[in-house]
């Protein structure tokens, strides 16, 4: 690492020797409220360099001294231009107001989601709110990560199933961010809803491949979401009322210019109607958003942030469920010299999983809670070289669940499974090179620890922890010979590993280039579920004497273009991935309250490849894209000696959210100032299953016997939906707003199989196949209003 600083350096000594430069820094933000503005553009076109302002609206770069042209812009919002005359260094902070109203209706996208031809960014997309707010979804609830599963390379394990998959990898190999504080499960009502309140979200990006090595702790993507600032100018709230749930959020200044507010508050309500019906059952949700910011001065911001959310399962009130995330954050921003910017953050999370059986008798609680902290630097050595680098430390405390009794009278023992402790450390330097004019590159390395802590017991074996019984050719699980206790202060044992990256760009064009990415990302944790959708029932457990991390390659390469003046823009891209060590688990593996998972799993490895296509119209009135993926993932887990057959005979298989072909159209025609319509059409490959390929009766029983694991697909998956959003004009000398949106979707009524189960019919005693689906047909409408 020390030899690339000073190469870096050298670079940077050698570019500057022969002529006088000077740092021009500051902070974009809106002109309205106040808000910083991430992904500005701020160049200077005649010198033929620039910069992109960060997360938090901060930019630095050098020049040579001169009188040049200085250019802002920012696709929704007004540009600037005006000469500098560059003789010292200079603090230029911008304000940028928005669009007049007929510049609205020509530009449709906003400047982030722009793309950047000659930047060494690959395999990210970014979505705007005011994008994802137009989008049909079903019960017109308006949802993050519904949306991202209309880009190419994003899919989930079916419909209503919580969790997202990347390019092929599971659920818990994406690493989910509010405001840098992980998010372990978020979904609401079992997968319905996302826990991303629209109202209060600033920004996101979805990292693909190409991750750069500030993020870690995941191997197959990142979702970076940011929390809007609030308001500092003026006191303003807006909301939605919908047929299911509600919402409303508030802020405003503090103090005026330099500290402000945001609270945010969203609900559901649907359960009410059930009362109304004598009804006892109810499931519903609630989650809050906060945030405070106080700009001490030009140089240091704090901002305090934090997310509370909560979805609550009753049934006949003997069964209650409640889970839910709770996550904190406190940062402090400083500029520690004009082309050095640094955030420290101290970040709580905690996910939580409760459930009460009262016909069984007893409480159930598990979890995972995590201490982060944080310090990141942005370093702006010269037009040419950036450097970002820092320090990430990780305490983390798992729960895998406590059993108490619901009451006196229960005849549950209480039992506590052994929890588990890990610290994970990371140290990294990543380095954006403008090599040339048409070759840029983005390169570094990621250092990451993992010390796994002792726990009151752990099991020791005297051979595996899975035996293979060659007589009955099934794994069975291996019995303790003894039992090792270590305080949680000690080292049980540690992992490193050394994580290197790499982007590359070269602009053919102005209007063309072709990009190649390199990662490797390791994962310490490990989602204990054999369903192909995370549940909240889930566990989440460290690797340890008996669970090596996961370690993952990727290599991509795409080719991106735009055409007509950035009316269409074009990219297509392929990937191809490795895993090791990925978990599976024997057959009859019991997962749930199990003290030793170690008997039950056994290491694989897992690959995945494909192509992705995305192609966008940016402007107009007609507005919208196409996106085609065509990918493979499948898994094996081989056995350890020659006797062994390990998983489905060590044969690869596809994996539970393998979808070959997934394709995408999404469309929004603005009519008018009052009126824009918008559609969605998804076509995917049915997921992976397996089917019985026989049966056979044993003392009255018929069993079924099943073929090769997900070597059967669900029918194809299909559906339309429309939507059509009525902006009423804003009178004179009001500053109240509001909109209709009027959405129906599955536009046909596809009954889309969720499952396929065997049954044998009452009537005929033959056996039959019986599809579950969930949606039919499902209109909507919501209100919209701000003030």
């Amino acid at each position: 690492m020390k030899n690339i600083i000073l190469f870096c350096l050298l670079l940077s000594s050698l570019s500057f020797c022969a002529q006088e430069s000077f740092v021009i820094n500051g902070i974009v933000k809106d002109a309205e409220n106040n808000e910083t503005l991430s992904g500005v553009n701020i160049t200077f076109p005649e010198l033929q360099t620039g910069a992109v302002t960060n997360e938090y609206g901060f930019y630095s770069l050098k020049v040579p001294a001169g009188n040049h042209r200085m250019a802002v812009s920012y696709l929704g919002y007004e540009s600037i231009s005006k000469m500098v005359d560059v003789s010292k260094d200079l603090n230029l902070n911008f304000q940028l107001n928005t669009a007049a109203q007929d510049l609205a209706e020509v530009v449709i996208t906003d400047d982030s989601e722009r793309l950047y031809i000659s930047k060494p960014e690959m395999s990210v997309n970014k979505l705007e709110i005011s994008t994802i707010q137009k989008l049909p979804v079903v019960f017109g609830e308006v949802d993050v990560i519904k949306s991202l599963l209309l880009l190419p390379g994003v899919s989930n394990a079916g419909e209503a199933s919580s969790g997202f998959n990347v390019r092929g990898g599971a659920a818990d190999q994406n690493l989910i961010l509010l405001d840098e504080a992980t998010i372990y499960n978020a979904s609401h009502l079992f997968g319905l809803f996302s826990v991303f309140n629209p109202d209060a979200i600033k920004n996101l990006k979805l990292y693909k491949g190409g991750i750069p090595a500030n993020y870690g702790g995941r191997v197959s993507s990142v979702l970076d979401i940011y929390q809007k600032d609030g308001n500092s100018r003026k006191f303003e709230a807006n909301g939605g009322i919908g047929l299911i749930s509600s919402r409303l959020l508030a802020q405003g200044p503090i103090q005026k210019e330099k500290s402000s507010f945001l609270i945010g508050g969203r609900s559901s309500y649907a359960h009410l109607f059930l009362k109304l019906t004598d009804n006892e059952n109810s499931a519903y949700f609630y989650d809050l958003n906060t945030k405070l910011t106080f700009r001490l001065d030009p140089k240091n911001t704090i901002l305090f942030s934090g997310y509370f959310g909560r979805d609550v399962f009753n049934i006949s009130e003997s069964f209650n469920n409640i889970y839910g995330n709770s996550v904190f954050n406190l940062r402090w921003n400083h500029v520690l010299r004009e082309n050095i910017f640094s955030n420290l953050s101290l970040i709580y999370s905690d996910y939580y999983y409760g459930l009460t059986l009262d016909f069984v008798g007893f409480n159930w609680n598990s979890g995972i809670k995590n201490l982060n902290f944080k310090y990141d630097l942005d370093h702006y050595l010269n037009r040419d070289l950036n450097l970002d680098y820092g320090l990430h430390s990780t305490w983390y405390e798992f729960n895998p669940g406590e059993i108490e009794p619901s009451s006196s009278s229960s005849g549950i023992i209480a039992r506590e499974l052994i929890k588990k402790y890990a610290l994970e450390t990371a140290l990294y330097l990543s380095v954006e090179h403008t090599i040339s004019e048409k070759l840029s590159a983005e390169y570094g390395v990621r250092y990451s620890s993992f010390l796994r802590m002792g726990q009151e017991e752990l099991n020791l074996y005297s051979g595996e922890p899975v035996v293979y019984n060659e007589r009955f050719g099934i794994y069975e699980t291996g019995d303790p010979v003894d039992i090792k206790k270590l305080d949680n202060n000690k080292v049980e044992r540690s992992f490193g590993n050394f994580e290197p990256r790499l982007a590359l760009a070269y602009a053919f064009t102005e209007d063309q280039s072709f990009k190649l990415s390199y990662n490797r990302m390791t994962q310490y944790l490990h989602l204990i579920t054999n369903t192909s959708s995370p549940t909240p029932l889930d566990v989440w457990a460290p690797s340890g004497k008996y669970i090596e991390p996961q370690s993952l390659d990727q290599v991509a390469a795409g080719y991106y273009r735009n055409f007509s003046n950035e009316e269409f823009s074009l990219e297509v891209e392929s990937y191809y991935k490795t895993l090791r060590n990925r978990i599976d688990y024997i057959d009859g593996a019991n997962l749930i309250a199990n003290d030793a998972i170690e008997q039950v799993i056994l290491p694989g490895e897992a690959r995945a490849y494909g192509v992705e296509l995305l192609l966008k119209k940016n402007k107009g009135k007609f507005t919208g894209w196409f996106a085609y993926t065509l990918s493979k993932s499948e898994q094996r887990t081989p056995g350890r000696t020659d006797a062994e057959p390990g998983i489905n005979n060590s044969k690869w298989y596809a994996t539970a959210y393998d979808k070959p072909q997934d394709l995408s159209i999404t469309a929004t025609y603005e009519i008018s100032q009052k009126w824009d319509f918008n559609a969605n059409f998804v076509y995917q490959t049915g997921l992976p299953t397996t089917y019985p390929t026989g049966q056979y009766t044993f003392e009255n029983m018929t069993i079924p016997v099943y073929g090769p694991r997900n070597s059967n697909r669900l029918p194809d998956y299909h559906r339309l939906d429309l939507s059509a959003t009525y902006t009423p004009k804003i009178k004179l000398g009001r500053s109240y707003s509001s909109s209709w949106n009027f959405g129906i979707y599955n536009v046909y009524a596809r009954k889309n199989a969720v499952s396929l189960s065997f049954r044998e019919n009452e009537e005929t005693s033959r056996n039959e196949a019986v599809r579950l689906s969930l949606f039919g047909i499902v209109p909507s409408v919501t209100y919209n209003f701000s003030f």
